[in-house]
């Protein structure tokens, strides 16, 4: 079983998506870039162009122990209207695997069900195309298998705690200091 699984769809937010994938490997973390279209090239929100790693249908959906959702417009809504992405998401909703989003990413949870009663964050404004419309104020919020964040900037906090989950506090930690993100803490506090 791999670790994580990562739907792209055109117009998804390229940080969200890059830097999750990024810290996570170099956490030694199994992860894969997944286009939910019949090819593997897809368009960021800002037209850059990757190539996942697999299609939908070259995986084994449920051989993931989590699945993460990027943000990004029109990707979240390309996913929330994505049929086969809803019945994935309750699938690991229900499994108990882990079902993580960013930004508007939590669009796709909302249009899957899995965000009835639970506590969750997302890009300011997003839960009001939700149906769940309480959304806290924090940049990553966990409830049970559920986990939530706010937007780009806060890709790297995310990624911090999905180490952690995958692997342990220690790898996180080490991946902290690799890429330097102390010194962007001291640089806002100094700034503050």
């Amino acid at each position: 079983m791999r670790d994580l699984i990562i739907l792209l769809e055109d117009g998804f937010e390229e940080i969200e998506a890059l830097t999750i994938n990024d810290y996570l490997r170099r956490a030694k973390i199994e992860v894969d870039l997944v286009s939910v279209k019949n090819v593997k090239e897809v368009e960021s929100s800002h037209g850059v162009k990757v190539v996942a790693d697999y299609t939908l249908d070259e995986v084994k959906i449920d051989g993931y122990k989590g699945i993460y959702i990027p943000g990004g417009q029109p990707g979240s809504t390309n996913l929330s209207n994505n049929r086969r992405v809803k019945e994935l998401v309750s699938m690991y909703d229900s499994s108990d695997k882990y079902v993580v989003a960013i930004c508007a990413g939590p669009m796709v949870l909302d249009a899957a069900g899995v965000l009835k009663d639970k506590k969750f964050t997302c890009y300011p404004g997003v839960e009001n195309r939700l149906v769940n419309k309480d959304r806290i104020d924090e940049i990553v919020v966990e409830d049970e298998n559920i986990i939530t964040a706010m937007g780009p900037s806060t890709a790297q906090i995310l990624a911090f705690k999905l180490i952690s989950l995958f692997k342990d506090d220690e790898t996180s930690e080490k991946i902290k200091k690799d890429v330097l993100f102390y010194e962007l803490e001291r640089e806002i506090r100094k700034n503050d």
